[in-house]
């Protein structure tokens, strides 16, 4: 038996997430000669993929699809040619455990992969511009929808020197992110790093947020090392400029691996109706003891909803978000469902054209001659 799939614990790739079941599901690839391996970076075609033999430079040309949601991403594991071959392959993905997905800013009903096989995706906030609470339900939503536990860090909290001011801003945001650690974190003096560290413990954690919300710099923290490039924000807006522009996959040193991204400017919901309901758990609560059971929240008599925003119970605010996001989600579940139906109505015609053509070719007649007269 190849030693990578004898023992998970002591497998070269234990620290990068290989465990026993990823063995069970790479067995039969095995059997093929094939390596395993996860993807550490993406790029233009390729990728890095960090093997029992260490990382290798691999094309993705087999692994193409046509669906933008099973194109190879970080945190991916795969399995490839074994040492030799030249150029090198990835020949197949395995099945993912999780996936963070937002919708793309196209125009085109599609979603964008983030990151795969996620434990834990961090939504880091910066403290140096105004909270934007309806960003970090969204960040939730999509979250929770992945199926990794969501954490919410407040950066540069050293910029908050009031300890009250910080506590209430940390208030607000466990209001607004029911059944989630909300942690500060300073990171260039280290404040906070080993909590939310022992908090991620030895997964794989997704790092999440805007431009100049401080990840590279939480990244090099928990890495322990300078392993991102770091820039001053702006002063006039507190934005950032875009110092990671790929994702990247990183070993941390307790244990557990850490896939920082791009700051995002746009996080589009895609198909998260029960990431909504989770992050809104406590709307969703209320909701049960409405009258109607399909009851809108807005203006139905025995709504319980709106009788907890009249009674101060529930902030105006949070149902306002709340009423946007599900919107939203409706929005772009039926805009993917209308493209998805488009798709199958063209191969019904494409299926049925080439089954005209192969009768006209039985029948040796071309498709410019007209049928027979009966």
């Amino acid at each position: 038996m190849p030693h990578f799939l004898s023992s998970a614990s002591s497998h070269p790739l234990a620290a990068h997430g290989w465990d026993e079941g990823w063995a069970a599901e790479f067995a039969p690839y095995a059997e093929q000669g094939l390596l395993p391996g996860r993807v550490v970076r993406v790029d233009r075609g390729l990728c890095d993929v960090v093997t029992p033999a260490g990382t290798v430079r691999a094309d993705t040309e087999f692994v193409v699809p046509h669906d933008p949601m099973k194109v190879v991403c970080t945190g991916d594991w795969v399995a490839l040619d074994p040492e030799g071959a030249d150029p090198r392959y990835v020949r197949t993905l395995l099945p993912r455990r999780t996936a963070f997905v937002r919708s793309t800013s196209s125009k085109r009903s599609e979603g964008q992969i983030l990151a795969a096989n996620v434990d834990h995706a961090v939504v880091a906030m910066s403290l140096a511009v105004e909270l934007d609470l309806g960003r970090v339900e969204r960040f939730l939503a999509l979250a929770w929808e992945s199926g990794a536990q969501p954490v919410v860090v407040l950066t540069k909290a050293d910029l908050v020197p009031d300890p009250a001011a910080l506590a209430y801003l940390v208030q607000d945001v466990e209001t607004t992110a029911p059944g989630v650690a909300v942690l500060t974190v300073c990171a260039h003096d280290g404040e906070g790093v080993e909590e939310l560290a022992a908090l991620l413990g030895r997964g794989t954690t997704v790092l999440l947020g805007a431009s100049g919300a401080g990840k590279s710099t939480l990244a090099n923290a928990l890495v322990g090392a300078d392993v991102m490039d770091v820039r001053a924000t702006r002063d006039l807006d507190g934005k950032g400029r875009h110092t990671t522009t790929t994702r990247n996959l990183l070993p941390l040193p307790g244990g557990g691996v850490l896939i920082d991204t791009p700051g995002l400017r746009g996080v589009g919901l895609w198909d998260a109706g029960s990431g909504v309901g989770q992050v809104f758990s406590e709307i969703e609560e209320l909701a049960r003891g409405c009258r109607f059971h399909d009851c809108a929240h807005e203006s139905e008599p025995g709504c319980a909803v709106l009788a907890a925003v009249e009674d101060g119970e529930l902030p105006v605010r949070r149902l306002e978000s709340y009423r946007k996001l599900v919107r939203e989600n409706q929005w772009i579940v039926a805009k993917s469902d209308a493209r998805m139906r488009a798709g199958v109505r063209r191969d019904w015609k494409r299926r049925k054209a080439e089954g005209r053509a192969a009768g006209d070719a039985k029948r040796g007649r071309g498709p410019w001659q007209p049928a027979p007269p009966r």
